[in-house]
Order: structure tokens, then C-alpha cells, then sequence
């Protein structure tokens, strides 16, 4: 099992592993890419191309399909590996589909940091930030800001203080793939050996020369800068885990134009997704103030003193609004998935009945 540590494997999964019976025979594998209907496993024989069982191909729900991060167990038939199962995880990062739909997208499972990476420049955007904080931290995952292409900003310091007016406890470098600043400091203090990262951000921001930076390699393919808009081209296409020098984990992301919240109800009443507001509605009148129009609310007061930024209050108006679209959109799916296992039950009954 030395091996599988390099790539994560821990105390926790091992419990996990020797827990269960069923299973004790076969093979362990770490989804580093997935291509299709192939999964690419890292393991204790090397580097295995998989497919999935029929089980999980054809009746699992669509989070219990292997992901990017997942720890699975395989059967090894050469030259390929069919994968039957997947060990219990420690946490996943989802997001809410584009559209109206209330499906979540599983992005990335066991992880233990992210990098949330954004420009100086258009790129830049508070609000997403704070949308991509909420849904990290409820994660139970570690948020690290990264702002990248700071050889094409000015005062740098503008963006700290922007990003200081969330009022959250979480670390922001400045990096520059072009100069090389800030590369070497995310190595150092963030990015620690056998621990998996994520890096998520809009496209453009130029992820991929983070990777190629860290890596020290072109193993990410980087297009150049659009002359109309001035941004990277969109160039990443697949999850993919990476093995940095330093001996840590980073799963790279295709650029996301939407990061929709989709959190569960142990997620949402997760605390501290929204501190600077919980720190003050601890003044409030009612303990389950909702900071709208309620009497004696010290968050609406503070907002009209100017000691809360409007954005910030309206950023989370409006994220507290979508996460409950969400969540009355999600119970309806599972009420009409009730209603349609009723009917087929009836329907079976009813045959049964007439022969």
C-alpha cells in the first residue's frame, strides 16, 4: 500500500477498505483521468485503463459514477480493469448544472484543497469568488485564492482589498506565470505532499500555465491570448489528477462560465459559509432572522450604516435565494420520483391481478 500513498490513499480509506468484506479481494485504483467511457487508474500495478461495471454503467444514480479523485475497487482482466465499486468518500465537490435543471454535476471527489484562480482584469469578479467560496467551504473542503496574470496588473493591492470586503479567513497569492512571481510560494505554504488539490476558475484565467508552472512542463496545452478579447482561449477539455514535483495532487478543471450553487441540507446548514454576516445576526432579534425585512435585524442595520458592504449583502441574498430554488427544485424531482415508483408498483400489481 506504500504506493497508493503518493496518491492519497490514507488511514481513512484503509478503515473504509478493511470494513468491507464484500470486496477484500480486489484491487484498489485512483481515478487520475477520465476519457469517455474510460476511466484511468493509478494503482498498485501501475497506471490501468478501466471501464465501469454494468451495475454502475446502467442503474447507478449519476453521483455513485467514479469521479475524478474517487478511490475505487477493480477486477484486473488484461490488458484492462472493470471497476465494480467505489470506496466511501470524504467529501465531493458538485455544482448545480447550467440551466434550469436541478441535477448536480460531481466534479471531483476527496479532496482537500482548492484553488480558486482569477484575473486582474475582466476576469476579476467579487461575487463569483464568493459563489465559489460558499460552495468549497460547504464542501468541507480548504479555499486558496489565486490571482493569476499579475504582470498585467497595476496596484495589486486594489484586488486584496476587494477580496478582504467578504470577510473571510482565507489566504490570497499573487502569482505571474510569465515573470514566475508567487509560483514557488504556492509550492511551498500551500500545495503539500500526498494531499489533492483542485483548481477551478472562468476560462481564460489561465489555469493550464499554472499547471505547466508547477509541473515545470507543457504538459497542459495553453493557446495564446484572443486579439479581440484579450483572454486565454478556452484549452483544458478533461478532469485530469497530476502528481506536482513536490509530491502533491492537483486536479485541473475545464474553464466553468456557471457555478451554480447546489449544496445538500447538511451542507446548507453547514456554519461559517457566510461569516461576516453570521458574526453580526448574532445582534439580532430573532435567532432565525432571515436579514430581510425583519424587525431589529443588526445585519440590515449595518448595512444601513455602511458598516456592511452592499455587495457583500447582496451576495448573499442572492445566493441564499438560488440555494433554496435548488433545494424546492430537488424535493419536487424526488416527489415526482415517488409518484412514478407508485405507479409502476400499481401497474405490476395490476397485471399480476389479470394475469
Amino acid at each position: 500500500m506504500n504506493l497508493l500513498y503518493k496518491y492519497g490513499w490514507d488511514s481513512y480509506f484503509e478503515e473504509k477498505r478493511n470494513g468491507c468484506e464484500q470486496y477484500a479481494d480486489l484491487n484498489i485504483g485512483r481515478v487520475i483521468s477520465v476519457q469517455g467511457y474510460m476511466y484511468h487508474l493509478f494503482s498498485m500495478h501501475g497506471d490501468i485503463e478501466a471501464e465501469l461495471s454494468g451495475r454502475l454503467l446502467y442503474a447507478a444514480e449519476p453521483e455513485q459514477i467514479p469521479a475524478i479523485g474517487d478511490w475505487v475497487y477493480y477486477i484486473k482482466y488484461e490488458p484492462k480493469g472493470y471497476i465494480v465499486d467505489i470506496l466511501p468518500r470524504k467529501n465531493a465537490l458538485t455544482r448545480k448544472l447550467p440551466g434550469k435543471t436541478s441535477a448536480r454535476q460531481l466534479m471531483a471527489a476527496n479532496v482537500d484543497g482548492a484553488l480558486i484562480v482569477q484575473g486582474p482584469d475582466r476576469e476579476f469578479n467579487l461575487m463569483r469568488l464568493d459563489r465559489y467560496l460558499v460552495q468549497i467551504i460547504a464542501s468541507g473542503i480548504q479555499p486558496t485564492i489565486i490571482l493569476n496574470k499579475t504582470d498585467l496588473a497595476g496596484n495589486t493591492s486594489f484586488y486584496k482589498q476587494e477580496i478582504n470586503r467578504l470577510g473571510r479567513d482565507c489566504s490570497v497569492f499573487f502569482c505571474s506565470t510569465v515573470t514566475g512571481s508567487g509560483i514557488q510560494e504556492v509550492l511551498n505554504d500551500v500545495l503539500m505532499p500526498q494531499h489533492t488539490y483542485i483548481m477551478v476558475g472562468s476560462s481564460g484565467v489561465g489555469k493550464s500555465s499554472l499547471i505547466n508552472s508547477f509541473l515545470n512542463t507543457q504538459s497542459r496545452s495553453v493557446n495564446e491570448l484572443s486579439h479581440t478579447t484579450g483572454k486565454g482561449k478556452h484549452t483544458t477539455t478533461t478532469r485530469d489528477l497530476f502528481m506536482l514535483t513536490n509530491g502533491s495532487l492537483l486536479i485541473d478543471t475545464p474553464g466553468m462560465r456557471e457555478f451554480g450553487i447546489a449544496l445538500d441540507d447538511e451542507q446548507a446548514a453547514f456554519g461559517g459559509l457566510f461569516p461576516l454576516i453570521d458574526r453580526m445576526a448574532e445582534e439580532c432579534r430573532y435567532s432565525n432572522c432571515l436579514h430581510v425585512n425583519e424587525e431589529n435585524c443588526a445585519v440590515k442595520k449595518a448595512l444601513e450604516t455602511g458598516e456592511l458592504d452592499a455587495a457583500t449583502y447582496q451576495s448573499y441574498i442572492k445566493l441564499i435565494k438560488e440555494q433554496k430554488r435548488f433545494t424546492i427544485q430537488a424535493d419536487e424531482k424526488k416527489r415526482m420520483g415517488k409518484r412514478f415508483g407508485k405507479m409502476v408498483r400499481e401497474v405490476k400489481r395490476f397485471k399480476d391481478m389479470n394475469g
